[in-house]
């Protein structure tokens, strides 16, 4: 439960200089192996970059902010630490960009902004975990293959509580499974052209510690557990 309670999403540059050893990394590895898979598919593989060389190639990449995204992460906002502790669920908008905080930019954001080069997101990180699947493949009676993708969720959580237990940080960069993306790295990975990108995983350590320095926020027991009636 320590470990569950203490994981957290580590939106910080990391450390280049300081590399993530072998046993570690073969450990989360180990641990996305045995992760609760629908009919035990084990529909997934893993990618994993620590070359510079290849790393910088994807750093170089390059990805559109949308404002899709822009306006539905609007909604996931708090604006105050109190605001926060209050509705219990989404995130502090002080970790954004002034102008994603403002419904009335949110459209010349996404018009006029720039790509923006995929270092930005990787932020030095040695590792990254690239989690690729097979959307040809299904569990069997699950429309949409939502218990195919639930065991991918699975993969993600064994790792990130293996990592958390070792000190090592992690984030998950979704940006990655964009269609111009996944393009561009199908083309540096040669991963195959029938799997698609899950999510990807950045890897590392953060200078000067690993402790958590944001408001972490969860509801309480009594309003998401319903004993024998909701």
């Amino acid at each position: 439960m320590n470990v569950i309670k203490s994981r957290h999403s580590t939106r910080t540059s990391f450390n280049s200089n300081r590399k993530i050893r072998r046993t570690d990394l073969a450990a989360v590895i180990e641990a996305a192996r045995w992760s609760p898979t629908a009919h035990n598919m084990q529909n997934f593989e893993i990618i994993i970059v620590d070359d510079p060389n290849i790393l910088k190639a994807i750093g170089n990449l390059r990805s559109r902010i949308s404002e899709e995204f822009l306006r539905e992460n609007y909604d996931q906002l708090s604006f105050s630490k109190k605001e926060l502790q209050r509705k219990k669920v989404g995130i502090l908008g002080s970790h954004f960009p002034r102008a994603w905080r403002d419904p009335t930019k949110l459209h010349d954001v996404a018009v006029h902004s720039p790509a923006v080069p995929l270092r930005e997101t990787i932020q030095d990180a040695p590792v990254v975990l690239i989690v690729i699947y097979d959307p040809r493949k299904r569990a069997p009676a699950s429309p949409g293959d939502f218990l195919g993708i639930m065991s991918l969720g699975c993969v993600m959580e064994n790792m990130w509580l293996v990592a958390q237990s070792r000190h090592i940080s992690f984030q998950v960069m979704s940006v990655f499974g964009s269609p111009q993306v996944e393009a561009e790295l199908r083309r540096i990975l040669n991963f195959p052209r029938h799997t698609k990108i899950a999510y990807a995983i950045r890897l590392g350590y953060v200078s000067g510690g690993f402790s958590v320095d944001y408001l972490r926020v969860r509801r309480e027991p009594a309003a998401i557990a319903h004993y024998n009636r909701y």
